[in-house]
């Protein structure tokens, strides 16, 4: 699997990886629109726990960077 990762990022450009990221965000917000269930499971969540999954997410990023 990391071989495969790795091959498929050195075909891609330096911009390549933050529009993958939106695309994957704008996905998730069309889905959120059009999908009631996933709406309602999303939105079941109070926002502090999508602020603290995002926090410890990036601590290890954090640590690289700084």
């Amino acid at each position: 699997m990391k071989k495969m990762v790795t091959k498929m990022l050195k075909k891609m450009k330096w911009y390549d990886v933050p529009r993958f990221k939106l695309v994957m965000f704008f996905a998730t917000l069309f889905l959120i629109t059009v999908w009631p269930g996933f709406h309602n499971l999303v939105m079941r969540f109070a926002w502090y726990w999508y602020l603290i999954i995002t926090v410890i997410l990036a601590i290890p990023l954090w640590k690289k960077m700084f």
